[in-house]
């Protein structure tokens, strides 16, 4: 037996002896990472692109399902070849070591960076809401902006220096935003069974129908799932209870999302959610006053805050391994033994993440500008992850698989095909983030190839 075939089989034997998660921890846990900040934010986008309620909540269903389909395809690569390195080994182990290297760009220059900066946009549109600068002149105009580069180099700060949040706190934040879910639709449902749904203003409407650039966004508030088939590997009785947790987390997370859309239109209607900066807050704000919207704002701008915290931390640490992988960001690879923190990661990321709030200010869109400087590049390398899938089984038939994804070939072939929807749509429907996002993947060419030099 090669080598790589030894660590391979230990490394399952490994996996295998650490299960530790029943369903109930899978389903929590899954559930936990794919219920984000961007459930705030995205419903208003969302609206803007679905043309009416039907078409709406339509895209909220179609969004569990392709969640749920990839996720079955991830949870057979996670069980497979348990790694760490997740979806970076799968790529490197089917394409080699160029093709590797180029979504660890990515994701240094444009997924994790255009996810702190998307964040970062959630936490200042919602801080607007309670600390507006609208009275400081054209200043006031930015105010979202503004708080969200403070937010940057403050948690940036911080996490130099070596001061992180405890697991508590982290528990807390996680509590405070599963209370603004709960508010929002007891508001909602308050409008459903006491008043008349809202009507739609008659003028000044944004609502469209433009439902692949809708799925863009529904899909990036799903989006975890991937990071959440990990798990699989941790999994008591794997080959049983792996669908059952991922139809199960992503069933509650569909009704969550559907249930709290419902309440949006309730609130708001179509067109009030379209128009809409800050839909959590303007919903609160019809239910129970300026003081609604201050108290819903303030929870979702700590609990937003929280999740950026740990998306700087997190990112750092993947760009120290990307130094320590390859010569060519060897500066990413130096550890502060002092603060024992990876300063240089920091900075670099912390310096592209502000680099992203300027051009989310230059375009006024902020939240919407980073979706589109992201979901393009996102959406290639899961292409490239599901393709993996047939590369892998095909030259690697003799590795045991203790989960296979259902009706295969055809689920990972629907998989791949809604990828390339996917990436369609988030370059022709959207605006000059996504050319930006492309360009900047496309420099990572000749990185990639100097790599290996």
């Amino acid at each position: 037996m090669s080598n790589s075939k030894k660590k391979l089989t230990v490394s399952l034997e490994l996996s295998e002896k650490q299960a530790s998660l029943g369903l109930f921890d899978a389903v929590s846990i899954i559930v936990g990472i794919v219920i984000g900040a961007g459930i705030f934010e995205t419903p208003a986008l969302v609206a803007a692109n679905a043309g009416n309620g039907i078409k709406l909540i339509g895209l909220w269903l179609v969004g569990g399902i392709i969640s749920l389909i990839g996720a079955l395809c991830f949870a057979e690569l996670a069980t497979t070849y348990p790694h760490p390195g997740g979806s970076y080994y799968y790529l490197h182990r089917a394409f080699g070591k160029r093709i590797a290297f180029l979504f660890a760009w990515a994701r240094l220059s444009v997924v994790q960076t255009g996810s702190i900066a998307l964040l970062a946009f959630v936490f200042g549109d919602y801080t607007a809401q309670i600390f507006s600068l609208d009275g400081l002149g054209n200043i006031g105009n930015y105010s979202a902006s503004i708080y969200a580069g403070l937010a940057i180099i403050i948690s940036t700060g911080l996490n130099i220096i070596g001061i992180r949040q405890g697991k508590r706190a982290q528990n807390w934040l996680s509590v405070l935003k599963i209370l603004g879910l709960i508010l929002v639709v007891i508001a909602g449902l308050i409008f459903a069974f006491t008043f008349a749904p809202a009507q739609p203003p008659p003028t000044s409407s944004n609502a469209s129908n433009n439902l692949g650039l809708g799925l863009v966004f529904v899909l990036l508030s799903y989006g975890g799932w991937n990071e959440a088939a990990f798990i699989s590997a941790e999994l008591k009785n794997a080959k049983r209870n792996i669908l059952r947790s991922l139809i199960l987390s992503i069933g509650i997370i569909t009704a969550i999302y559907i249930l709290i859309n419902f309440a949006y239109l309730q609130g708001l209607g179509i067109n009030g959610m379209a128009n809409s900066k800050a839909v959590a807050a303007d919903l609160m704000r019809q239910a129970n006053g300026e003081s609604g919207a201050i108290f819903i704002s303030l929870l979702i701008s700590i609990s937003t805050l929280g999740a950026l915290n740990a998306s700087v931390l997190t990112g750092a640490r993947s760009n120290y391994a990307l130094g320590k992988d390859f010569s060519l960001f060897s500066f990413l690879g130096k550890w502060n033994n002092a603060t024992n923190t990876p300063t240089n990661a920091y900075l670099l990321q912390g310096i592209i993440a502000l680099a992203l709030i300027v051009l989310g200010s230059i375009t006024r869109k902020g939240f919407e500008t980073m979706v589109d400087f992201t979901a393009p590049v996102f959406w290639f390398f899961f292409l490239l992850c599901g393709l993996s899938l047939f590369i892998l089984r095909n030259r690697e038939f003799h590795v045991e698989r203790a989960f296979q994804v259902p009706l295969y070939p055809l689920t990972p072939i629907i998989f791949c095909l809604t990828c390339g929807y996917l990436i369609y749509s988030s370059t022709v429907y959207t605006g000059i983030g996504s050319l930006v996002g492309v360009v900047v993947v496309l420099i990572g060419i000749p990185l990639a190839v100097s790599s290996e030099q």
